[in-house]
Parts: C-alpha cells; structure tokens; sequence
C-alpha cells in the first residue's frame, strides 16, 4: 500500500507579536528550512477506525483513543475526518516526522497540523482547500495557545509571507528584495500559552496603557511593510530594535534573549529582536551577507543552541 505524505513549513513572526491578539496587524514569514512531515499508511490488519499514532521527536506511540479529547494530535484527526465526511477513517497509521523545535515560537504545532490535515486528506482520495485547512489547524491552536492570534495556521497553510489582521482577510506580502535572517534558538522552552495570558492579564488591569503599546507596534508593522515591499528591507533594522523594546515593556523578553540580541547587534546585525510568544524560543536577527557569518558565530558561542540562516524572498 502506498503511503501518503505532506509537509509543511516552520513559521516566523517579523513583527506584531501579541498585538495581534488584540485587532493590530503582524507579518509572518514561512521558514521552508525547517518542516514537519505527515506520513498516512493504511493498515489493512487492523480493525475498522483503529488509527495509531507516532511522533518519536515527543517519545509518543498511541492509539487514537489512547489520548485525551483535547490531546492536539487527537484533536486534530477527528477535525479532519469530520471535515471529509468520514465517521471512521480506514485503519491506518499517522507517523509524524519534524525538523521544526517544540515550544520555540516557529509554529511547531501549526506545521504538524497542516500536514497531517492534507495527509490524511490525500489518504482518503480528497483535499481541502487552503481555507478549510487553516481553519481546522486554527482549532487546534486554541489547544496549544489558549488565545492564537491564526498567524501560524495562516502563514503555515499559504507558505507566504503575509500581513495579517485578525477578523480581516488576508493580505499576501510582496517581497520587494530578498533579505537575510538568523535565527537564534535560545533553547529555553517559549511558554507561549503562558506569556498570552500574562499579556491579557496585564492589559484588562491597565488597558490604557497596554493599548498604546499595542497602538505602536502596529505602526512599527506598517513601516514594515512599506519597506519590504519597497524591496529596502536594510531600514528594517531600526524597527526590529524598536518592536523589541516594546516586547520589553510588554514583559515578554527575558535576560537569555536579551543577550543573544545584544551579541546580534555587537557582531554586525543591522537589527534584532525576539519572535513569538517570548521568555524563550526564538531571536531573529537582520543581517547583510557579508556579516552573516559573524553573526552566527557570536550567537553560537554565547549560548544559542542552533542558528539557521534563511532568506526571506
């Protein structure tokens, strides 16, 4: 029997994290370097519905049922084969595969999503449409984050870079020029579920306040764009120095990516900042190619775990 494969990328956020989650814009890019796979093989042996699940990357190997309701491996077969019409999917076995880091903010639990959506879809002789795809992926989401703002889901199912407005239709983002980025795994865990409920906690006691934030880094996000679509994404620098002291004042960063910035922009970054849910996951820096390499370099030896260059175009 055939297996039937899907993958999807890694993702990361340029701007507007955790204003998002509050009505502002954010742009999101796809990291094709990094990818998590989905591979569907039926097993004909098996009773009617029985669907066993791997995922060595988290040491699981369980049946369907072996896992709670809300387990997000779980959750997300069920979405799927409800989405296709199918009370019970043919026996089969869904090993998951990942390149991507867990709890980094690179949109690990989104990637794994969407590829056993279209897996399992192309298991059944079917596919869905990139709309159906992000919105079952955005369920699952909810499980992982608590609050998603659908940037991962979004930017994950498309593969673009995209502006993207909660509640608005989403906007593909034109690269104007190719421009270069490190990230930096800080290999800390990023809690993302856990700093989204900070920052909500925070903003219903000073809402005031934390509506300014939220007001300026929606302002750095379109500068951003102009920028990127203007193709001189060089300027960008100055903006990702500055969404990054407002994810300070948000109390998101913490002292381990606040070092590896400072070392990013010692060693020739022309900007730096974290990306995603924050405490942990995830610097990314803006680089020249002619500084890439230093810049990898300072970040490994003082502390990053892995550092992947990639090329936003």
């Amino acid at each position: 029997m055939p297996a039937f494969t899907a993958q999807a990328p890694a993702k990361i956020i340029l701007f507007g994290e955790h204003a998002v989650v509050y009505g502002r814009p954010a742009i999101a890019v796809p990291v094709m370097a990094l990818q998590a796979r989905a591979i569907v093989r039926a097993e004909p042996r098996a009773p009617h519905g029985q669907v066993r699940l791997i995922a060595p990357a988290i040491r699981l190997e369980a049946l369907l049922e072996e896992l709670g309701a809300d387990h997000p491996l779980r959750r997300v077969v069920e979405l799927t084969a409800q989405e296709l019409g199918a009370a019970y999917l043919p026996a089969c076995q869904i090993q998951i595969q990942s390149t991507i880091p867990v709890a980094s903010g690179l949109g690990s639990g989104a990637a794994v999503s969407v590829a056993i959506i279209r897996a399992l879809a192309a298991y059944l002789g079917k596919s869905l449409p990139d709309t159906t795809v992000s919105a079952i992926a955005y369920e699952v989401e909810k499980i992982h984050h608590g609050t998603p703002s659908g940037v991962d889901n979004t930017v994950i199912t498309l593969r673009k870079a995209v502006f993207f407005m909660r509640g608005q239709a989403i906007q593909p983002l034109r690269i104007g020029r190719p421009f270069t980025l490190l990230i930096a795994d800080s290999g800390i865990p990023s809690p993302t579920a856990a700093t989204v409920g900070d920052v909500r906690r925070a903003w219903e006691q000073n809402p005031q306040d934390y509506e300014a934030l939220f007001d300026q880094i929606a302002d750095i996000v379109v500068q951003a764009r102009s920028l990127i679509e203007k193709g001189v994404p060089h300027f960008l620098g100055d903006l990702m120095n500055r969404n990054q002291e407002l994810l300070r004042a948000l109390n998101v960063s913490s002292p381990q990516l606040d070092h590896l910035i400072n070392l990013a922009l010692q060693a020739g970054a022309l900007g730096a900042k974290l990306s995603g849910g924050g405490r942990g996951g995830n610097v990314i820096a803006l680089v020249s190619e002619g500084d890439a390499a230093a810049v990898a370099r300072s970040l490994k030896e003082g502390g990053a775990r892995e550092v992947i260059l990639t090329t936003v175009e």
